[in-house]
């Protein structure tokens, strides 16, 4: 992953693919993690399109979690992770929650533009970045819109379509863990108190168990528990598209979405790391190691 600096750092002349995925030596666990919103990779046509400087354009991006769960694969887990940024596309949505207020165009019949996540302005494409900052100074052409979905969204779920489907046919079940950061400070909708601090290090999201063994959930929240984190189940996070998506728990498919609270381990004014990053980061790769070890039991439990 390179330096800790490189890490957090954002990228303006990116010419690599959309997404990597990075592969265990040998497939050991049925895990599967996925980070969709940790890319940094901002093009110059995207920040030439914006009104926003690049800081605040990162104030969505979920920073460094690609890193914090890198140890995956020496656990014998893929890690899939998005190197454009969530400000550019959100794969964690369906593939036409579009805005008819960011395009210049009427939108096709198959578009969604009601949905909750639309009205707020983060769809498929956002509109705006926290606290409802708009990104774009013009509305975009529909054929800029229609092209990111082609070029980053398909990719990315195909690929984690596969990987979810070869660890399913491997072992049996597979456990879907999807990665993000959740700021430290929520809006309340009260002009007297507009935030209110996350009173929570973790928020495990299984759906309210529609996405995942409850059991597993529980495993995972222990273990972080136990390391002296504040752990919340589903809220304010219970899971998005992602999560949803992927589980089918009739055919052993599991999903988990893991948020952290941003101020563990980052500045969140500069978005530079913290002196907790390294300990965070070694207390998530043994909750990896955990879990994977681990893994035959929920093989067993599946069947």
């Amino acid at each position: 992953m390179g330096s800790l600096t490189g890490t957090f750092a954002a990228v303006t002349d990116y010419a690599g693919p959309y997404c990597e995925t990075i592969e265990p030596e040998r497939l050991s666990s049925p895990l599967v993690f996925s980070s969709p919103h940790s890319g940094r990779a901002y093009s110059r046509d995207f920040l030439a399109a914006s009104d926003l400087d690049l800081l605040t354009l990162r104030s969505s991006e979920d920073v460094a979690v690609d890193d914090l769960f890198s140890a995956a694969p020496l656990h014998g887990a893929p890690l899939l992770h998005a190197n454009f940024p969530r400000a550019f596309l959100d794969v964690n949505r369906e593939p036409y929650e579009l805005d008819p207020k960011l395009f210049g165009h009427p939108l096709p019949e198959y578009a969604n533009p009601r949905s909750l996540r639309v009205a707020s302005g983060l769809g498929t494409i956002a509109r705006v970045v926290s606290e409802g900052r708009p990104i774009y100074r013009a509305p975009l052409p529909l054929s800029e819109g229609l092209a990111r979905i082609e070029q980053c969204y398909k990719p990315y779920h195909a690929m984690l379509e596969t990987l979810m489907n070869r660890s399913c046919e491997k072992f049996g079940v597979v456990y879907l863990i999807d990665c993000h950061s959740m700021p430290s400070r929520m809006p309340t909708g009260d002009s007297r108190r507009p935030y209110e601090p996350v009173n929570a290090d973790f928020v495990i999201g299984d759906r309210h168990g529609a996405s995942c063994d409850a059991g597993f959930s529980h495993r995972v929240h222990s273990l972080l528990a136990g390391m002296g984190y504040r752990v919340a189940r589903n809220k304010p996070y219970a899971g998005g598209y992602i999560t949803t998506h992927y589980a089918s728990r009739s055919r052993g498919c599991h999903a988990l979405q893991i948020e952290i609270n941003r101020a563990l381990y980052l500045d969140e004014a500069t978005l530079r790391p913290l002196p907790s990053y390294e300990s965070l980061k070694a207390d998530l790769t043994r909750l990896i190691a955990e879990i994977a070890a681990t893994g035959a039991h929920w093989r067993q439990a599946a069947e």
